[in-house]
């Protein structure tokens, strides 16, 4: 770390930065303001009969079978609703495999009787995708979290969907090596979630998206049908690229058991700093100018604006977290340097930190952390946001993707649209996100509570706006329940037919994941 700089403002740069707290991923399934997105009438699938429970309980054994009327409430609630207390679902039955065989017997089943099925990783989804929305049974795959192998020369690891990635990741630092994927919700979210939902993240500026990265799949369909995709090779041009079919399909088209995953070597060397802007045209070009100087070493760049932080350091009052810096700035970048030789990267990160300061002006002021424990505290003002702002009120998420210079605009506009309603005492607008991959994650938070004029103002709106502005209307957090009618935004007709087509395909009764993705 660059405990060795002077502070400096306008010029200066305090690498001594009183530490903060570091908070962890909260569970939290407590019931507030529940609703159900999806507006679709149950389809025509059979409900689950006493017959259907014997069958399912011989498959998996009477423990891993759970029904409403043996399980507590909350103990329910917890694979019905989401985490953020949105949607809840009334799953006739929750069924825990423990292997691909036993998925494939219970989909097997299912599909043979008509019972629709939602597939469940760490259920942290934004968009209400892993939970019911009707009475379909849930599928959770929390048994099978086994890390079956690791190849220590090409950094190639076997695992199955069940696994958390948190626990991945720790397993894989053992070994020097990482996950490329990291996100708030890595303590809860598992591997084969991650990867239904091609989340992206934090890393997604080095690492790249999980379709770069997962090199084999392992998927079940609805029929019971095993597809072993499940390669090792980095290069495969064999036919069709069947894993990617199920990478970033919500579970619609087929259940993801088992994942091969190539990361990279862990890095032996990590930096952060943390910089105020004046506006976002600022903000942009620090992103540009860390491009340039910092190249091969840059690992995430991030940004949030004052009224994102406001909420962290709300929440986290009395718990010792504090603003980094002395005085308030609009805007704030995260970047993070990570590579294999400390003084390289450090000696990088001084040039861009001259630049930044000094002839291109971009920055007011900043810190860089001079310990882990500054830099976990740096990261929770960025990390921290989003739970802030869902605890703080009924919020609404947006997670879009826009061209860079377009991305603030959107905030702009909204708190304009919220000010003209004469609503924006009670509903605040913020925006952060991945500067490196052009993602926007607008959040309004209504702080008395759920409330229909704030979400009609809000839709189709944001939407509407997204597209005109050639962005897409989910960047990374899928389309779930929440987006259905909305896909045609960012999708041409025929791209939505094709996609149809597939599912009618594999999927031909429409048993999996129903009434997300496609409405």
């Amino acid at each position: 770390m660059l405990a060795f700089l002077s502070p400096l403002r306008r010029g200066a740069l305090s690498a001594h930065a009183t530490p903060l707290a570091v908070s962890v991923w909260p569970s939290r399934w407590t019931a507030r303001n529940l609703q159900t997105a999806s507006t679709a009438a149950r389809g025509t699938f059979a409900s689950l009969r006493d017959e259907d429970l014997q069958k399912l309980r011989q498959i998996l054994g009477a423990k891993n079978v759970l029904t409403p009327q043996e399980v507590e409430t909350e103990e329910l609630a917890r694979y019905n609703r989401d985490w953020m207390g949105k949607w809840e679902g009334r799953s006739a039955a929750i069924l825990k495999p423990a292997s691909t065989e036993e998925v494939s017997l219970v989909l097997k089943y299912a599909n043979d009787h008509n019972l629709a099925v939602v597939p469940q990783g760490g259920n942290t989804g934004l968009v209400g995708g892993s939970v019911p929305v009707h009475d379909e049974l849930v599928l959770s795959l929390l048994r099978m979290n086994a890390v079956e192998d690791l190849d220590q020369r090409s950094g190639i690891v076997t695992v199955q969907a069940g696994c958390v990635l948190e626990n991945l990741d720790q397993y894989l630092a053992q070994h020097d090596f990482m996950v490329p994927l990291d996100l708030g919700a890595k303590g809860t979210c598992t591997i084969g979630g991650n990867a239904a939902t091609n989340a992206g993240g934090l890393r997604y500026l080095r690492y790249g998206s999980l379709r770069g990265n997962v090199l084999g799949v392992e998927a079940v369909l609805a029929d019971g049908q095993v597809v072993n995709s499940l390669s090792a090779l980095r290069k495969d041009n064999t036919g069709y690229g069947l894993p990617q079919l199920f990478i970033g399909s919500e579970g619609t088209l087929g259940v993801i058991t088992k994942l091969t995953i190539l990361c990279p070597p862990r890095p032996k060397a990590v930096n952060i700093a943390f910089f105020a802007c004046a506006d976002f045209d600022r903000v942009q070009r620090t992103f540009a100018l860390a491009r340039q100087k910092l190249g091969e070493v840059l690992s995430a760049v991030e940004f949030c604006d004052r009224s994102a932080i406001d909420f962290v350091l709300k929440r986290e009052a009395g718990t010792g977290v504090r603003d980094p810096l002395e005085e308030k700035h609009p805007f704030y970048v995260l970047i993070e340097t990570s590579g294999s030789d400390g003084d390289h990267d450090e000696q990088k990160l001084h040039n861009f930190l001259e630049a930044a300061m000094g002839e291109e002006s971009t920055v007011l002021d900043g810190v860089v952390a001079a310990d882990e424990t500054q830099a976990r505290a740096i990261w929770r003002l960025r990390e921290g946001v989003s739970d802030a702002m869902t605890t703080a009120g009924y919020v609404y998420k947006y997670d879009v993707s826009l061209p860079l210079p377009r991305m603030y605009e959107l905030v702009e506009e909204t708190r304009a649209r919220l000010k003209e309603a004469g609503v924006e005492d009670t509903a605040k607008a913020a925006g952060y996100g991945h500067l490196g991959d052009a993602n926007l994650h607008l959040n309004v938070t209504s702080l008395s509570g759920r409330d229909d004029k704030v979400h009609g103002l809000l839709e189709p709106w944001v939407f509407e706006w997204v597209s005109q502005a050639h962005g897409s209307i989910s960047a990374e957090h899928g389309i779930g329940q929440c987006k259905p009618n909305f896909l045609h935004l960012s999708k041409a007709d025929s791209a939505i037919q094709l996609m149809r087509t597939l599912k009618s395909a594999l999927d031909p009764k429409g048993i999996l994941n129903p009434y997300k993705v496609l409405a």
